[in-house]
């Protein structure tokens, strides 16, 4: 098998490449990066120093590709599936690309914020960060629900890139920040996101980690059991 991905299942920008896997059916093979293990991060820090996650290695080329958006454009330029990730139409593909770094940038960056300062040693913690996560998350918030009040996917009509970067990211944001009680389009788009079989895969993977989750406790209960 030709590619190998290097990841956590238990990692939302882990999850979002995974997605994009599932929806193509693309044939790879998982391995599971513990930096909690000297050997384990010490191999993931040689592979790519930065040591973030997940990085795909395409044995058939002998090369590395990092970063999330990266490794979607690079399978569906070398491993293409039934499902076009990004679309060919230049304007749809810069919405895609758009949404994608909205939902990695300005949901999943904060929502990492608020989630490891939980775990932080005692009186290192950083409230006045974990404010300005929040606050930005509630700006998030109101642009998707606007964004979905037009759209049923992030960026249009079709699953794209940028649904695969949502998908994780608002189900994290949920649950540390959950939607307003006015957020209908956020909700629902989110609901949507849930039904999909790769995002539904994906969770159920994850499902042996939530108890590792710093926010275990506001988990709703379906997500823990199935």
């Amino acid at each position: 098998m030709s590619l190998t991905l290097y990841s956590h299942p238990l990692a939302s920008f882990c999850h979002k490449v995974l997605i994009a896997l599932y929806e193509n059916g693309t044939p790879f093979r998982a391995e599971m990066v513990d930096l909690g293990d000297p050997g384990s991060a010490a191999a993931h820090i040689e592979r790519w120093p930065v040591g973030k996650m997940p990085v795909l290695f395409d044995a058939a080329a002998k090369r590395v590709i990092p970063e999330t958006s990266i490794i979607i454009e690079y399978l569906q330029d070398h491993y293409p599936g039934p499902v076009t990730l990004l679309p060919a139409d230049p304007e749809a593909r810069l919405q895609a690309r758009l949404w994608d770094r909205f939902f990695d940038l300005y949901v999943n960056v904060p929502v990492g914020k608020i989630v490891t300062d939980r775990i932080r040693p005692e009186g290192q913690s950083d409230p006045y960060g974990v404010a300005e996560a929040r606050r930005l998350l509630d700006t998030a918030y109101g642009m998707i629900e606007g964004q979905m009040s037009a759209h049923r996917w992030a960026s249009g009509d079709d699953f794209t890139l940028a649904d695969c970067a949502a998908a994780p990211a608002l189900f994290y944001a949920s649950i540390v920040q959950p939607f307003g009680d006015t957020q209908h389009h956020l909700a629902r788009y989110l609901e949507q996101l849930l039904e999909r079989p790769s995002v539904q895969r994906v969770i159920a993977e994850a499902r042996p980690y939530f108890s590792m989750f710093p926010y275990r406790e506001a988990m709703p209960a379906r997500f823990l059991n199935g």
